[in-house]
């Protein structure tokens, strides 16, 4: 009885840290969003004066209305271009296994690849060979980052279990194209909702494209939050305010998403 006691103690503390760990950097964030700039530098912390005042410095002397619209813009455009595109690749790898084990391990070592070894080409493509809009280069990179990892996920989505319903469906006499879209489509889809969550992270999170492949008009968060540091060092409160604010839409997100990613993730673990 004392030994089960000890290890259920030892697992409460280790997830206890484990919490922790990812709890107190979020806490001290909105600490220093809330308190002066004078306050925010000084260790040990102190709370200081409490008000909103970083969030509306940030939201008035910087252009992170613009940098968040972009950032919306390439996240929503690159997700809903990649995952009908990775459902597809998922699907013919999956029932055909087309290009066979060869294929799946190219698509999945290449985001084994340092970014910097594709942004430079990258980069001389949209400049001069096709010369396009930053924001529109930059959801383009995107796309070719997101979608491999994107059908990797949902491989295992396709595999045996849709195989017997979408068969049933055709001896019912839909076409294969029907039997698709109506039947292993909903299947799969907590895995689909899954992969679509983790690749607008990713695009949302994504920084060295944006920053190589946009210009001032089409910088994204990621780039705008990183323009907060001067010559005269990092304006550190309106830079935790910016973090929190974007934080919002995955915060905002995960609430509804959590059952789809949960049960995505570890459906394909499970496979």
């Amino acid at each position: 009885m004392k030994a089960a006691r000890l290890d259920g103690l030892v697992r409460h503390l280790i997830l206890a840290g484990f919490s922790a760990s990812i709890a107190l950097p979020l806490l001290w964030v909105l600490r220093v969003s809330l308190t002066d700039k004078l306050t925010a530098y000084r260790l040990p912390p102190e709370i200081g004066q409490i008000g909103l005042h970083n969030f509306v410095e940030v939201l008035t002397q910087y252009d992170f209305t613009r940098w968040f619209g972009n950032s919306v813009f390439v996240a929503v455009l690159a997700t809903a271009i990649s995952l009908p595109a990775a459902a597809m690749m998922a699907y013919a790898t999956a029932r055909y296994r087309t290009g066979g084990w060869p294929l799946m391990m190219m698509v999945l070592s290449s985001q084994m690849i340092p970014p910097i070894v594709l942004v430079l080409p990258m980069f001389l493509v949209f400049t001069t060979l096709m010369p396009v809009p930053g924001i529109i280069a930059i959801t383009i990179a995107h796309v070719a980052i997101n979608l491999p990892f994107m059908a990797w996920i949902m491989i295992s989505f396709f595999d045996e279990d849709t195989r017997s319903l979408e068969e049933a469906a055709r001896c019912d006499g839909a076409t294969r194209w029907q039997a698709f879209t109506r039947v292993t489509i909903p299947v799969a889809m907590p895995g689909i909702i899954a992969a679509g969550l983790l690749g607008f992270i990713l695009s949302w999170n994504e920084f060295l494209y944006a920053l190589i492949l946009g210009n001032h008009s089409s910088q994204t968060l990621a780039v705008g939050l990183a323009s907060l540091e001067t010559h005269a060092g990092v304006n550190i409160a309106p830079l935790a305010a910016a973090t929190l604010l974007a934080l919002a839409p995955v915060l905002i997100l995960l609430p509804f998403l959590q059952k789809y990613l949960i049960k995505g993730l570890s459906l394909g673990a499970l496979k």
